[in-house]
Formats: C-alpha cells, sequence, structure tokens
C-alpha cells in the first residue's frame, strides 16, 4: 500500500528535476551570446571568489548577499540539480545557476560592484560578462 505513495513522490521529484534542467537550459539559450561552457567552468575559481567577496560586500543590498551566500550553500553542497559526477553536464547546471545569478546582482547591485571585486584578469571578466549577459550592461 506504500508503494503508490512512493511512485508518487518519486515521480513528482523526477519531474520538478526535469523542469529544473529545461527552464535553466532555455533560460542560458535565451539570455547568452555564444560563449562555452568550458571556457566558463575555467573560470570557476575566480568566480567563486567573486561571488564570496560579493557576499561580504555590506554595501549591497541584503536580498542580493543572501542571494549570493544561497548560490554559494548550493555550490558546495552535495545536493545538485544534476549530479556532479555525470560528465558534463553535471556541472552545465552549475555554471548556469552562477550566470543567473551573477546577472541578477549586477541588475540589483551594479555591474560596477562585479567589476569592483573581479578577482581574475581582465579577459577572464569580459567572459564572465558575455555568458551572464552583462555586456549590454556595460
Amino acid at each position: 500500500m506504500l508503494w503508490p505513495v512512493v511512485l508518487a513522490v518519486v515521480g513528482g521529484v523526477l519531474a520538478v528535476y526535469a523542469a529544473l534542467i529545461v527552464v535553466l537550459c532555455c533560460a542560458w539559450r535565451r539570455d547568452s551570446e555564444a560563449v562555452r561552457v568550458g571556457a566558463a567552468a575555467r573560470l570557476l575559481p575566480d568566480v567563486l571568489r567573486l561571488v564570496r567577496r560579493l557576499a561580504a560586500d555590506r554595501a549591497l543590498p541584503s536580498m542580493v548577499r543572501l542571494q549570493l551566500v544561497v548560490l554559494l550553500a548550493y555550490l558546495v553542497s552535495p545536493i545538485d540539480v544534476i549530479p556532479d559526477f555525470i560528465p558534463v553536464l553535471g556541472y552545465v547546471d552549475d555554471v548556469l545557476l552562477v550566470a543567473l545569478v551573477l546577472r541578477s546582482v549586477a541588475r540589483r547591485a551594479g555591474i560596477v560592484a562585479v567589476r569592483r571585486h573581479w578577482p581574475g584578469t581582465p579577459a577572464g571578466l569580459q567572459v564572465v560578462e558575455r555568458f551572464a549577459g552583462l555586456s549590454a550592461a556595460s
């Protein structure tokens, strides 16, 4: 008698999982220019430092900082929309989520804050701006 409930819960979780993947992929295809995911993934250490620095910046609105803290918690969490052990796709959800959050942060806090806290090279910042759809906000 418990199996129908278990199957319904598992089916619901799988449906939500699939919907999140579709939403993330559609948002990336619609909002970003042609930037390879691999190029964005190579910038991961710099992006993580950027997110941490922005989250610690008391001059930013508290909701922006909360958004960044939640992003950091998601990135370090072993629970992902697409598990990281799946080759290539495992990190795509992380890259897309970072791009969407950075776009939101830049809209609310300003692209200047993102540029001020960027720890990497200017070329790396250009890739991050393009991938997150921020180059139009320059």
